[in-house]
């Protein structure tokens, strides 16, 4: 039997895809989770083949559950489902290690079969989330540049950012300014949601 963890903060969600998932005659959900947080622990007493997770949970997103899962049980395989196929969330999910990345819209035969191949160890995309993320292209963002995005994102003052990275006002001024300019944005919360979208952060 292929054991399965899933985590959805959705109860109503999670609970139809264990559900149809568990009619699989090979497939055991061992584990149900709602919250990012709940992921690790729950694989650690469970100890799951694959975790089935949802991109955005509370207490921590899937993608963060992914790479510390990655981290603590290298041997368990992540697909990753999302609602919103935004290619910044598939370049985190790559970067984290994860072995699949499905939309929830997925038909239930198909992603049963999605989990027996990531199970045995085959890397499946979503064709069009695959190709939205080479559409959307590499970083404009200088390294120094993207940290200041990072900074700014819990929506603190100038002087805020600053004292966070060491750095002074004028420089973390400048930067959000050069990342303005190059994300096309028109304030630093726009230029946050575009560099979130693309993956760049």
């Amino acid at each position: 039997m292929l054991r399965l963890l899933l985590a959805d903060d959705q109860a109503l969600v999670r609970g139809a895809l264990a559900t149809m998932l568990s009619l699989e005659p090979d497939i055991e959900v061992v584990a149900e989770v709602g919250r990012g947080d709940e992921v690790v622990p729950a694989a650690l007493e469970s100890r799951p083949d694959v975790a089935l997770l949802d991109v955005e949970m509370p207490g921590g997103d899937g993608i963060t559950a992914a790479a510390e899962l990655r981290e603590r049980m290298p041997g368990i395989r992540v697909l990753m489902v999302t609602t919103f196929g935004r290619p910044g969330y598939l370049r985190r999910a790559m970067r984290a290690g994860v072995a699949g990345f499905v939309v929830k819209d997925t038909p239930a035969k198909r992603l049963a079969a999605i989990v027996r191949d990531v199970a045995d160890g085959i890397r499946v995309i979503d064709p069009e989330l695959a190709a939205e993320s080479l559409v959307a292209g590499e970083s404009p963002l200088s390294e120094r540049e993207a940290d200041v995005l990072r900074a700014a994102q819990s929506g603190g003052t100038i002087a805020d950012v600053a004292g966070q990275l060491h750095l002074s006002e004028g420089t973390v001024r400048n930067y959000l300014s050069s990342a303005i300019g190059k994300t096309d944005a028109r304030t630093r919360a726009e230029a946050v949601r575009i560099a979130l979208d693309n993956g760049w952060l």
